[in-house]
């Protein structure tokens, strides 16, 4: 079954969800623009790690001792019939955990070049960082000082920049006044830097295609996220995970919440 909305689907939001679409996503991206990009430009799959920090996430769950089961030591006999000996049960602390974050470079191809152990490779050069944001990048923790240092460190080089984010919550990258929009798509070509193109959107708006910056005088492919989306969304069956008769995560509000309402009823699935 095909998403009923017209562009991002809220409901893939869900934190639940989420990392398995950010994930898909980013594969399906470059499935679409390899054929488009070869034999100049090779689009690498590159993952970062951080460790989370618990109290950013929102909640933590501790699994009940009935759940992970009790521990029962050997007796110990105590040596004084007046001391006490209670039996501990086992735990499950909550540990920080670690998340890792995939994302795209289209790296230049170049000559061979003669690497130390005197064998021929070829080298590669980044041109463009696509980044598709993640809950870890919109919250105050270790995950977005590492994204921002990263993305200052893109922005003052010469390598090109897209970031698509597709969140609602969480503090945004780019902040436009007077603007309303849920999601956006930043396209940030070095050789025009301070000047940047920003697509701002809602929920009842497709997805805009962009054009792919890469090296001057090169064709620019035109990147149909919607369409992507659209066809990972079939591929994956997403709608099996989904209940869309109960409210997204997090929630819309407002005409979008009564437009949702509308738009899901008339499709007959609330």
């Amino acid at each position: 079954m095909p998403t009923p909305f017209p562009g991002m689907d809220p409901y893939l939001e869900h934190p639940v969800l989420w990392p398995n679409v950010h994930n898909s996503l980013i594969t399906a991206l470059r499935d679409a623009l390899s054929p488009l990009l070869r034999p100049r430009y090779f689009v690498a799959v590159q993952e970062r790690s951080y460790l989370d920090d618990p109290a950013t996430l929102g909640f933590v769950t501790i699994p009940d001792a009935s759940v992970i089961g009790l521990y029962r030591p050997a007796p110990i006999e105590a040596r004084e019939a007046t001391a006490t000996v209670a039996e501990p049960m086992t735990i499950q602390l909550p540990p920080s955990p670690r998340v890792r974050e995939t994302y795209l470079e289209v790296q230049e191809i170049g000559a061979p070049a003669v690497a130390a152990n005197n064998s021929e490779e070829e080298t590669a050069r980044v041109v463009t960082l696509i980044e598709i944001l993640s809950p870890g990048n919109k919250r105050l923790n270790e995950g977005r000082v590492q994204y921002l240092n990263k993305r200052r460190q893109i922005i003052d080089s010469m390598t090109n920049l897209v970031e698509i984010d597709l969140l609602r919550a969480g503090m945004r990258m780019t902040e436009i006044e007077k603007a309303v929009y849920y999601y956006s798509i930043l396209v940030s070509p070095a050789l025009t830097r301070p000047r940047a193109l920003f697509y701002a959107f809602t929920v009842r708006d497709p997805i805009p295609s962009f054009r792919l910056p890469l090296q001057e005088d090169d064709e620019e492919p035109l990147v149909d996220l919607n369409t992507i989306l659209h066809e990972l969304y079939d591929r994956a069956g997403y709608d099996l995970r989904i209940n869309y008769r109960a409210e997204a995560t997090p929630p819309l509000e407002g005409d979008s919440a009564v437009w949702a309402d509308e738009l899901l009823r008339s499709a007959g699935i609330r």
